[in-house]
């Protein structure tokens, strides 16, 4: 008695190719289910992490050692105020390398001209600012100077990257100036965004002492930044407020900014765990449309189902050519899914100006669950065209 033949890697691939390259459009319709899930969650999670390595170069490039000091509310619920002093008692705090303080000037507003209205003040903030501001912020200039110690006694401002973008500014000069506390300013600088200070955006920066001077600031800081030696951060975070304020530490708030940008982070964390789920409903439905197609395919090739058994195969192998086939739908979407999750992460983070980062687990992953899902796929309709009989099968219409 001849024992059936037995079909090796390559005669697996070819006869469960066959059936796909029969019906392309059908093939190509159910494998596209597959892509659309495995592109969903390839790209959601290849996005997500390019944000988080761009918040790690920025956060490496930034800094997580500065802490702010900025008053908070007194014992009957009113607004505390720092002691004028502030400054220099966290200047004297060992570990503490730098420190700059802010101050909101009450009552002055900048305007573009002196024709505009009181009321349409824009929203832009005052502040006075020590020199050192913008190191310990690590702030950088988009265009124009920093103040320096002469510009700090005269009427001379800093514009934020929000505020230059509100009144029009673009380039500082000499001759560029804005109507601010009842007086004309010169614009010397323009700042970029300060991711560690966005405050500071929407706000028009001038010298400490020119405050005092031509706005009747009263030298009470609103904010200090203070940078610290890594080590030493949660230290003098811990005697900031004491320090700043000794005869009323509970009325401070000490933070640190990097703690936003984290927070953040972990939020769009989340939403990236509610999209990855949605991608994996749509690689489920993916999964059904892949099923479907097999069942149909089982019903429509009875007739060759029985050729087959006639001519010597086995049960085992008729099952096997079909779950082949199943494996090799699936296979073709999740390897399509994972290359058009690649160009979406790609496209999307180019227009950011992120590296684009999608961790190898995740294509690793997406291929391998379109395996488990092709697998679990099309075992009922492979083992549903083992058992027919050749009689049965070749008798279909």
């Amino acid at each position: 008695m001849l024992s059936p033949a037995r079909l090796r890697p390559r005669d697996v691939l070819r006869v469960g190719g066959a059936g796909l390259r029969t019906r392309p459009m059908r093939a190509f319709l159910s494998a596209l289910g597959i892509a659309i899930g495995i592109a969903a969650m390839t790209a959601v999670v290849g996005i997500s992490s390019s944000s988080r390595a761009d918040l790690d170069r920025q956060l490496a490039a930034l800094g997580t050692n500065l802490l702010t000091v900025a008053p908070g509310q007194t014992l009957f619920g009113g607004q505390a105020e720092l002691p004028t002093e502030a400054v220099a008692m966290i200047s004297r705090i060992g570990p503490v390398e730098q420190v700059a303080a802010t101050g909101k000037v009450s009552g002055a507003n900048v305007y573009r001209t002196d024709r505009i209205p009181v009321a349409q003040s824009g929203g832009i903030s005052v502040f006075a600012a020590h020199l050192d501001l913008m190191k310990t912020v690590a702030a950088n200039l988009a265009a124009g100077i920093w103040l320096n110690a002469a510009t700090a006694q005269y009427p001379a401002v800093v514009l934020g990257a929000s505020t230059a973008t509100r009144l029009g500014i673009t380039t500082p000069g000499p001759d560029m100036q804005v109507y601010l506390g009842h007086r004309w300013f010169t614009v010397i600088g323009i700042l970029d965004p300060v991711p560690l200070a966005p405050e500071l955006d929407s706000a028009a920066l001038v010298g400490w002492p020119a405050a005092q001077i031509y706005l009747h600031f009263d030298g009470h800081p609103t904010t200090v930044y203070t940078r610290s030696a890594d080590a030493e951060v949660e230290a003098v975070r811990g005697v900031l407020a004491a320090t700043a304020n000794p005869e009323a530490p509970n009325e401070v708030e000490v933070s640190r900014p990097s703690d936003a940008l984290a927070a953040r982070n972990a939020t769009n964390r989340a939403f990236t765990g509610l999209l990855v789920g949605l991608g994996a409903v749509a690689l489920l439905v993916g999964g059904v449309g892949v099923a479907n197609t097999m069942v149909i395919s089982v019903l429509e090739r009875r007739a060759e189902i029985g050729l087959r058994r006639s001519l010597g195969a086995t049960r085992g192998q008729v099952r096997l050519q079909f779950l082949a086939e199943s494996l090799l739908l699936s296979a073709i979407g999740g390897v399509g899914g994972v290359l058009l999750g690649i160009a979406v992460t790609t496209g999307y983070a180019a227009t950011q100006s992120w590296s684009s980062v999608v961790p190898v687990w995740v294509m690793a992953g997406g291929v391998a669950a379109t395996l488990v899902i092709g697998a679990t796929a099309g075992l009922y309709p492979a083992i549903r065209a083992a058992r027919l009989a050749p009689t049965e099968a070749l008798a279909a219409p």
